[in-house]
């Protein structure tokens, strides 16, 4: 008799019963081993980065496998939000998705049902073909699928953040990611996420996401600055990525050693 499964971790049911912020990196390399170190090291989140890292459907499948065995939530990123990705994201397996650059309600909405099943959406029903279902071993998959999946919306525009509350008020929205780097090039300030402007509009999209329910999260490296976006209540902080550990730490070994 085959073994019952159940889906990975829900970001949205981590965040729910969390008795503090979660705190996350990034996979940007498009290795299952770089995903697999960051799952094991105590952070709570691991964040597939399918729109700027190097990754394809096998890369994300595989870095979906690496971390399933440790206690995180495993987010993946689309490019985009066209249903067919996040179709094929989904049925490989992840529970948690996260589309970058949403501007409106009504794409909010679009996205929404993107990752539902008919009728309250349009996901292409193929679970008995796909590890998202473990091939039919996970029980009632096809009923319990849209409840079970955390969909994360990224909020990275002038435009996004001034409807901020709204958008995270849509049904179906599980939280919101603020992306500090592409909101300071759309206030004017194109590499500088540290400007008074970018800080301010940040804790002010915040506020309005907790005002309507939702949880919300910020990518900030500077321990600083996640600091101060903890204190303005973000739910979760993405605080580092492993091409930058990567990078930062050779640069210091090359500082230390070859000098």
């Amino acid at each position: 008799m085959p073994i019952q499964l159940r889906p990975d971790r829900s970001l949205g049911e981590m965040l729910a019963a969390a008795d503090r912020p979660l705190v996350g990196a990034w996979s940007s390399l498009g290795s299952a081993l770089a995903a697999e170190i960051i799952a094991g090291s105590g952070l709570d989140i691991v964040l597939v980065d399918g729109e700027h890292g190097p990754n394809d459907l096998t890369t994300v499948l595989g870095q979906l496998q690496a971390t399933a065995a440790y206690p995180v939530a495993t987010v993946v990123r689309v490019p985009s939000g066209d249903p067919v990705v996040l179709k094929q994201v989904l049925d490989l397996g992840a529970t948690n998705v996260l589309v970058p650059m949403v501007d409106s309600v009504e794409q909010a909405e679009a996205t929404v049902r993107a990752v539902r099943y008919p009728p309250a959406g349009m996901r292409g029903v193929g679970s008995a073909l796909a590890r998202s279902a473990r091939w039919n071993r996970v029980p009632d998959y096809l009923r319990t699928a849209d409840a079970g999946i955390t969909l994360v919306v990224q909020l990275e525009t002038r435009a996004a953040v001034e409807q901020a509350g709204a958008i995270a008020a849509v049904d179906g929205v599980g939280a919101v990611l603020v992306g500090p780097a592409d909101l300071a090039a759309s206030l004017g300030h194109l590499g500088e996420q540290g400007h008074p402007d970018v800080v301010r509009t940040v804790i002010e999209t915040i506020e309005a996401c907790r005002g309507v329910g939702t949880p919300v999260g910020v990518n900030a490296f500077d321990p600083a600055t996640a600091d101060r976006y903890l204190d303005a209540g973000a739910s979760f902080v993405l605080v580092g990525s492993d091409v930058t550990l990567i990078a930062r730490g050779a640069e210091a070994l090359a500082e230390r050693h070859a000098r």
